[in-house]
């Protein structure tokens, strides 16, 4: 029996020919798909809205079908778009940071628990992404208003194929299509059951247990068919103490007492650091109690000779990193519907619904409470001040911080509130949707359809572990002014001498919510005008009407500033815009000598935002084949996106970056090594006497935030590509042979983002640029109390590269079939300019890892796929290579290479209903490479994969 199936394994789509089972393709599809059913019949392919022969597509795109996506072996969509070379990750649920580390500098929150996609390494926020064609409410997860969509609130079970874009087509698809788009298309009709179960681990620690279930069902009659299913996925967590590089807060650490530094002073004893001038100033200048619990008001020596008190030391320091998670827990069960009706032999209704409810989590190490001038919070807390009357206040003085207008007599407490237990961040996630299109012919050449979307997401996000700061303030008050519930606070006495009474009254539960609400309403025109030798000449018109409103409800009290955690504050806000375009083909030449086929394209889009945005983009392409086998393309197309909600209206907040300070007197720190960067940290606010000596390896506060006064971004996208598919490579020894390259050119202008505070900080100290130093808020100690992060349209963003792809089956014999598979792509160029007082720098990313937030720019990816079939029986080998970059003080994280692979049987016997698949991925058991600098635990979970071997069983049935 002859068949044909789109592989793809690994996140890598091999689209070719090859034996699969008959019940792989029930399901009607269209684009490729639809080429190989109806050769030459003219369709609606993504990247153009005239429908055409989807084999002279003007603009590159990847398809992946719905079996395809199956023999990943991975159980989200945005798993499997992210391991595509030209992707570059993007969130998912590998990246663990909540409220624990801040806010991002985009206004969208943290957005855990959710996937997204990211193409050419800029951003999510610039890759567009669209169900059926049509847009999709944005993601939510209770910390902000963020503009991305949530592949996770998809089910997988209704997608029957996804095509990615790999270029800007704002002119046509509107806002965010800058870097490329990603259609996910939903089946619109299926023929009787199919059902799917799959169960997976990680089999060395027997953790990341991961359960996907999928039923669905569908029917046709003369004129109606519906098609609904149900999924669910279970996914649970991967815990950093259960892997070597991830037990410490730096890779290959073993103590914390290692001169790396990276252990909190947020400690088990607590840490207790004075002022110089404090006649109570022990030796070192910070204590910690001796031997905890320390129930009593404790003994203080000055001379830290006896007493219940000793000096701090780096022995001291908390190991935090075991306490986070690798993998984030992840339940997720929807259910969608599907409905086409023809109503007459020209006009037809279809109709999508669908409903996902996520449960995630997110860890952190037990709450760091820090108190006092210099803690950095930026709240209350900074302000307490410890009384000579609280009855466990051994130091016979108030320990003052400097509010009341008296001078300072400390300079913070770092108190790990264990008795609290550990910070955990659980969100529940509601997402509806509901999409309507009645389309139709006109005559024989022309078709319309109108078209409306209805979406809306909702979040709640339960926190557990954070404590009331005016509670805390009152508790270590004056002893007369804790009266009613309040109970007078231990915070000397070490981990456990915090009672179960006074967490009572200092603990809450935060509870935050956010919501986003989509109408998006739409209506398109298409046909033939009249013909030319090339063939006839096509037209889209349309118009689109969209209204997208959000809103991010933090709790009460951390509204009002009185939480120990990161600060938030409430936002909301709302656009309508109202666009239209227009685009034209034009076939000048068909089938002439030199001329196979000579055609120009075009497309122009206005839009008007209500937030006072207009724009007007253009693009343009010109396809040539000078033989039948061989088509050359260039385009040129002009991009746009206007500042998404949380960009314009996301409240101030606080992100925490995994950054060295240069001007800290520690050992091998540029103050020591560089008279330069010591003359500029003194005139940035540093103590001349090198008194400031944090060690690095912790967290630095910067401030983010929207800001309404944003401009749009604008872009420019040059593509010059060739496709050779040579007819003689299709029948004989081989039935499919292709080979494409495509070369790349994006520059986006007025780029909205927050200038890196890394870069900040590293300019204000080596070359004391003012505008740097500007952004950089030091306390009399030198330490550093803010570093501003606000979104503004810092510069430029440009990228170049080249995409490359071969593919190549052989026709099936006595040995079965093969095939090969390459996709790479090669980075060429990434770079970010940036304003200074001088006017402006740019930054080379390109072969580098940003560190903070967690990208990796690897100078080449590429994915290969060596796969086999012969009757029942499917193989497929895969190989994914990242090249190595480089960290920012020039640490090398190497190349890697990981293998995946995954056997098949369907049995013929068994009708061949039954489909029993075992893969593994990363076989070869490869652990990322070490990262210093990356905000996740000690590696980029957005390139590399998870430490261990993730071995799956699958069965499909169909009926």
């Amino acid at each position: 029996m002859r068949r044909s199936f789109l592989l793809a394994s690994s996140g890598f789509a091999l689209a070719v020919s090859a034996t699969t089972p008959a019940w792989a393709q029930e399901v009607t599809s269209g684009g490729a798909e639809a080429a190989e059913a109806t050769p030459g019949a003219p369709i609606i392919v993504t990247g153009s809205r005239i429908r055409r022969d989807p084999l002279d597509n003007p603009s590159p795109v990847i398809s992946l079908d719905d079996a395809a996506l199956e023999q990943t072996g991975l159980s989200s969509v945005a798993d499997i778009l992210q391991r595509l070379p030209s992707a570059a990750g993007g969130l998912n649920t590998k990246v663990n940071n909540s409220g624990n580390i801040g806010n991002p500098q985009d206004g969208g929150g943290v957005g855990a628990g959710t996937a997204e996609i990211d193409l050419r390494y800029l951003l999510a926020k610039r890759t567009l992404v669209l169900v059926d064609g049509m847009r999709y409410v944005p993601a939510t997860a209770a910390s902000g208003i963020p503009s991305t969509i949530d592949l996770n609130s998809i089910p997988q079970s209704m997608i029957q194929r996804i095509e990615v874009l790999q270029s800007g087509q704002s002119p046509l698809y509107g806002s965010d299509a800058i870097a490329g788009v990603v259609n996910i298309i939903t089946k619109q009709q299926q023929d009787g059951l199919q059902a799917s179960a799959k169960y997976g681990q990680y089999l060395k620690y027997n953790d990341g247990e991961t359960l996907d279930l999928s039923l669905s069902y569908g029917a046709s009659g003369e004129r109606v068919s519906v098609a609904a299913g149900i999924d669910y996925v279970d996914q649970k967590q991967v815990r950093t103490a259960n892997r070597e590089l991830t037990q410490f807060p730096n890779p290959g650490q073993t103590s914390c007492t290692d001169p790396i530094g990276g252990c909190s002073s947020g400690t088990l004893g607590g840490r207790i650091a004075f002022n110089p001038g404090n006649p109570s100033l022990p030796a070192g200048g910070s204590v910690t109690v001796r031997s905890f619990p320390l129930t009593t008001r404790g003994v203080y020596d000055p001379t830290l000779v006896g007493g219940d008190f000793k000096a701090f030391t780096s022995a001291d320091r908390f190991n935090f990193a075991p306490f986070n998670l690798l993998l984030t827990p992840s339940e997720r069960y929807g259910a969608w519907l599907s409905a086409k009706a023809e109503l007459t032999d020209t006009i037809n209704l279809r109709t999508r619904m669908v409903y996902n409810r996520r449960n995630s989590k997110n860890q952190a190490a037990f709450l760091p409470l820090f108190l006092g001038p210099d803690a950095g919070n930026g709240n209350l807390l900074d302000t307490v001040s410890i009384d000579v009357t609280n009855p466990y206040n051994p130091f016979g003085i108030t320990l003052n911080s400097g509010a009341d207008g008296n001078p300072a007599t400390y300079s913070f407490i770092g108190r790990r509130l264990v008795e609290n237990g550990q910070r955990t961040y659980t969100q529940k996630v509601d997402t509806w949707t509901v999409a309507a299109t009645l389309d139709g012919r006109l005559g024989a050449n022309f078709y319309w359809d109108v078209n409306a979307v209805l979406g809306w997401n909702d979040a709640h996000q339960l926190f557990t572990g954070n404590v009331n700061a005016a509670k805390v303030a009152q508790a270590l008050g004056p002893v007369a002014n804790c009266t009613g519930d309040c109970v007078p606070l231990n915070i000397f006495g070490g981990a456990g001498s915090i009672t179960q009474d006074m967490l009572n009254f200092i603990s809450f539960d935060e509870r935050s919510k956010s919501d986003q609400r989509l109408q998006d309403y739409t209506a398109n025109l298409s046909g033939d005008l009249f013909e030319l030798p090339g063939g006839m000449v096509g037209i889209a018109v349309g118009y689109e009407h969209r209204h997208q409103s959000g809103s991010f409800t933090p709790d009460p009290i951390i509204q009002a500033g009185l939480g120990a955690d990161i600060p938030a504050q409430a936002a909301s806000g709302s656009y309508n815009t109202n666009e239209f375009y227009g685009e034209l083909r034009v076939p000048l030449l068909k089938e002439t000598p030199f001329f196979e086929l000579l055609e120009l394209d075009g497309a122009v889009r206005y839009a008007d935002y209500s937030t006072g945005f207009s724009n007007t983009s253009f693009t343009g392409t010109l396809l040539w084949k000078p033989v039948p086998d061989v088509l050359l393309r260039g385009s040129y197309a002009e991009g746009f996106r206007a500042p998404a909600l949380g960009e314009l209206f996301g409240a101030q907040s606080r992100a925490d970056a995994p950054i060295d300070d240069p001007c800290t007197n520690v050992a091998g720190s540029p103050w020591q090594t560089d008279t330069t960067v010591r003359q500029n940290c003194i005139a940035n606010g540093v103590p001349s006497d090198g008194s400031y000596n944090e060690p690095n390896g912790g967290q630095l506060p910067t401030l983010t935030g929207g800001n309404s006064a944003l401009n749009p971004e604008t872009s420019e996208t040059w593509l010059v590509g060739a496709v050779y598919s040579p007819d003689w490579a299709r029948g004989g020894a081989l039935q499919d042979l292709s080979l494409e390259v495509n070369y790349y050119d994006i520059t986006v202008d007025g780029a909205i983002a927050a200038i890196n505070p890394q870069v900040t900080l590293a300019r204000c100290a080596s070359l004391g640029d003012a505008l740097a130093c500007d952004n950089v808020t030091r306390t009399a100690s030198g330490r550093i109390a803010s570093i501003q992060g606000l979104l503004q349209n810092i510069g430029k963003i440009e990228t170049s590269g080249y995409d490359a792809t071969f593919n190549a089956r052989t026709s099936e014999g006595g040995a079965g079939s093969f095939g090969l598979s390459v996709n790479a792509n090669l980075l060429t160029k990434y770079k970010e300019t940036l304003p200074t007082a001088g006017g402006s720098a740019t930054v080379d990313y390109r072969g580098t890892t940003r560190g903070f937030p967690d990208q990796s720019y690897p100078k080449f990816k590429a994915t290969s796929v060596l796969s086999w079939s012969l009757g029942g029986f499917d193989a497929a080998f895969t190989g994914r290579y990242i090249s190595k970059v480089t960290e920012a003080d020039g640490k090398e994280m190497n190349s890697r290479f990981y293998t995946d692979m995954q056997l098949a049987f369907t049995p013929s016997f068994m009708n061949d209903s039954f489909r029993f698949t075992v893969g593994i991925l990363n076989l070869f058991d490869k652990d990322p490479p070490a990262c210093f600098s990356c905000t996740g635990p000690n590696y980029d979970p957005t390139t590399y994969d998870i430490p261990g071997r993730f071995g799956y069983v699958q069965l499909n049935y169909k009926m």
